[in-house]
């Protein structure tokens, strides 16, 4: 492919070639897409490339830090959806992300794959990660404190397991699978009052009638 970089400037080849490295490793996988692919496919000589990423480990930790902040764009816009009310803010949440894990735009978390992919927790691919895995259990637990004061820990991490879940199953399971119970589950959760224990007294009566 003829090379396109005359035509750009360096800030902009950049993120042209960043997206195409995004389709490539989402698509196909990391380790199986070589830099000579990536620079074919976005039309520039391998030299600039290296010019723009000194390795494929830097091309990689760029691409996943550039898709870990468009997802957090995503995320808070998804979570706008659902207006001032926190509980519909959530399953806002759950409502977008039904449109985005279908088989033509999902094959799985890209996160959870560059993990699997790049398990040395000193590598900066593997830092971008985990950083916007920690940022949506904030989120949640944000607001969870909203939804929820009493118990927003445990209901953070319900909504969590359940979000992650989704997209740990529709690369195997597909969307109509486990998946579609997605925002039904949660839309219980949010609603159902947590169970709460009996007063002290009530549990201290109890035992001393066990025991007479």
């Amino acid at each position: 492919m003829a090379t396109t970089t005359g035509r750009r400037s360096s800030a902009d080849t950049r993120t042209h070639v960043l997206e195409v490295a995004h389709e490539l490793f989402y698509w196909h996988g990391i380790h199986a897409v070589g830099v000579d692919k990536v620079a074919a496919e976005a039309g520039v000589a391998p030299t600039t490339l290296y010019r723009l990423f000194a390795s494929k480990d830097d091309l990689v930790a760029a691409y996943v830090e550039n898709a870990a902040n468009d997802y957090r764009d995503w995320f808070s816009a998804a979570a706008e959806r659902g207006g001032d009310d926190p509980a519909q803010r959530i399953l806002a949440l759950f409502d977008a992300q039904v449109a985005t894990t279908q088989p033509e735009v999902c094959r799985g978390c890209p996160y959870l794959m560059a993990l699997t992919e790049f398990p040395d927790e000193e590598l900066a691919i593997h830092r971008h990660a985990v950083e916007v895995k920690a940022w949506v259990r904030e989120q949640f637990a944000q607001l969870a404190k909203k939804t929820r004061p009493n118990d927003s820990d445990t209901l953070a991490d319900q909504l969590m397991l359940v979000f992650e879940g989704v997209y740990a199953t529709v690369q195997a399971l597909g969307a109509d699978g486990p998946a579609a119970r997605a925002r039904a589950l949660v839309e219980l959760l949010v609603t159902t009052p947590p169970r709460t224990a009996p007063p002290r007294s009530s549990r201290a009566a109890r035992s001393s009638r066990t025991a007479g």
